[in-house]
């Protein structure tokens, strides 16, 4: 599974973009956004996703919706 970021909650502070082990969150049009393809939630890299820990946004950071 993959996440991603809510864009209205998004204040582009770039805290999540630095940490991301698969390199997944980029800025794009003034917010952040997570490549679905790439991210592993930081399955084998973290304990829990490290963008989610990082994020001073409570809920911007979300699991991708199906």
């Amino acid at each position: 599974m993959a996440l991603q970021i809510v864009a209205d909650l998004c204040t582009a502070c770039a805290d999540c973009e630095e940490d991301c082990p698969t390199a997944s969150i980029r800025r794009k049009k003034g917010v952040y956004i997570i490549n679905p393809d790439t991210c592993t939630e930081c399955e084998g890299d973290y304990d829990k996703p490290k963008c989610i820990q990082l994020c001073p946004i409570d809920n911007c950071i979300i699991p991708l919706a199906a």
